[in-house]
């Protein structure tokens, strides 16, 4: 799914404080965080109106080597005749829990820009599935929009690395229920817990903590569970993304989602994983292939933590959305490209080779790729995993023609000047121009031939 804005109320995205904009920027702002690329300062706003906040606008600020640019993505606010609502939050609230089942955790007053624009009382009900955002008309109690927040698809520690097909080359594995047997013992690891806090006996550490159910503890931190165990998914999660975020740190980023990640490996039954912004939690199912075994379904959730972290509320729209599907996929597989070898039987743009072993039957087993035929827009059909895969195999050719760790300093770095509607072509436009920032015009001109290929960029 692609993931709406999440900044409503005074405390916006995450949690983080509002605070009220500098001189130099319009008064209908509200600051709600600062980031530091490697090239400058990026600044981001809710928009609001008579101090309601207005759903979709934002406004940016890239301070970069003394210049100043804006992305101004205020909406139009017309035909309000009032800021009063009609329509309680207590009676939004029921209408909204008569209708999902569970109660949700607030109503907060917002606009919803249009001609005209409406009042509206706008909740978040937290499921099994996910959190829903609703929109319910502060004067007639109409829903105006409901949609699920979550993106899905999906010491010492033993771990597959990346997962079992690519460590033993083997794709006739099968889940076997779960069953742990001799088959897998070679691709098993013995591996360091880096980061935990000093303090803490379970997995918690400096970017990853975890929030499963019944979670797993050892006073000498030692984890070692074999897969057929609820504590192997759970060391799985905290160890891909610990070393998500260090490699992060390595590229030279220090404020590219770098807090303590939740995540939770228990209690969806799905075949299927999701970040949900509106906790900034990654949950990961347990049908079929446990999501959280194979290491580029956790690699690709946490890359929609990390574009949600860059720009908050990312992926409004579907090309957005797509965006964000596609570099999910980009980033599991330019992560496995550290520890897997590319080979005919687990070629790395073959993305989560072993959690779709229990979906797929042509070999290699592969979600999707990033190397497919697929070029934009005629291959668009509105399906943001689908088209997703055009944004991926994009970022893969940048990836082969200028190598991995300039690539993702590249990739990473254009991200901070996205925003939450961007479309394929400007957000290519973004990518280059970081290129060129950062390398030189040799590699912007090897990243523009990349999105050129894709038909992106003409």
């Amino acid at each position: 799914m692609f993931a709406p804005l999440v900044a409503i109320g005074l405390v916006l995205w995450g949690g983080a404080q509002a605070q009220a904009a500098p001189p130099s920027v319009p008064a209908d702002l509200r600051q709600v965080q600062s980031r530091q690329s490697l090239l400058g300062t990026h600044t981001w706003y809710q928009q609001a109106y008579r101090g309601i906040p207005v759903v979709g606008g934002y406004y940016a600020t890239h301070l970069v080597g003394g210049k100043l640019t804006v992305d101004d993505g205020r909406k139009a606010v017309t035909g309000l005749g009032s800021t009063a609502a009609g329509f309680t939050a207590q009676r939004a609230e029921s209408a909204v829990a008569g209708r999902l089942g569970k109660q949700p955790a607030s109503a907060q007053l917002v606009i919803v820009p249009g001609s005209p624009a409406k009042l509206a009382w706008k909740t978040l009900t937290s499921t099994g599935r996910g959190t829903y955002q609703t929109l319910v008309d502060a004067g007639n109690g109409a829903v105006l929009q409901e949609k699920n927040l979550a993106r899905r698809d999906v010491g010492v520690g033993r771990v597959f690395d990346p997962n079992p097909v690519v460590a033993l080359q083997n794709e006739s594995l099968t889940d076997n229920d779960n069953a742990d047997g001799p088959q897998f013992a070679r691709a098993y690891r013995i591996v360091p817990l880096t980061q935990l806090n000093r303090e803490a006996t379970t997995l918690q550490g400096a970017y990853a903590n975890n929030i499963s159910d019944n979670p797993i503890t050892s006073k000498h931190r030692v984890f070692l569970f074999n897969r057929s165990q609820d504590g192997f998914e759970q060391v799985m999660a905290y160890y891909s993304i610990t070393g998500a975020q260090q490699y992060i740190h390595r590229l030279g980023f220090r404020q590219v989602n770098n807090e303590p990640q939740d995540f939770s490996t228990t209690g969806l039954t799905d075949d299927n994983s999701f970040y949900d912004p509106s906790v900034d939690a990654i949950t990961f199912g347990t049908g079929g292939v446990d999501d959280a075994e194979d290491n580029e379904v956790i690699w690709h959730e946490y890359g929609h933590a990390i574009q949600d972290d860059q720009v908050p509320g990312f992926g409004e729209s579907e090309e957005a959305g797509a965006i964000g599907e596609g570099f999910g996929d980009y980033w599991a597989v330019t992560m496995s490209q550290a520890t897997s070898p590319d080979t005919r039987t687990t070629p790395w743009a073959c993305v989560m080779d072993w959690d779709s072993t229990a979906y797929t039957t042509d070999e290699p087993h592969c979600l999707r790729r990033t190397d497919g035929p697929k070029v934009y827009p005629g291959d668009l059909d509105g399906e943001v995993h689908d088209d997703g895969e055009i944004w991926s195999h994009a970022l893969w050719d940048i990836n082969r023609a200028l190598g991995r760790t300039t690539a993702n300093r590249i990739v990473l770095e254009s991200q901070f000047f996205f925003n939450p509607t961007i479309t394929m072509p400007a957000a290519a436009q973004q990518t280059v121009a970081a290129a060129r920032a950062l390398y030189g015009p040799y590699a912007a001109a090897k990243v523009r031939k990349a999105f050129h290929d894709r038909g992106i960029l003409s």
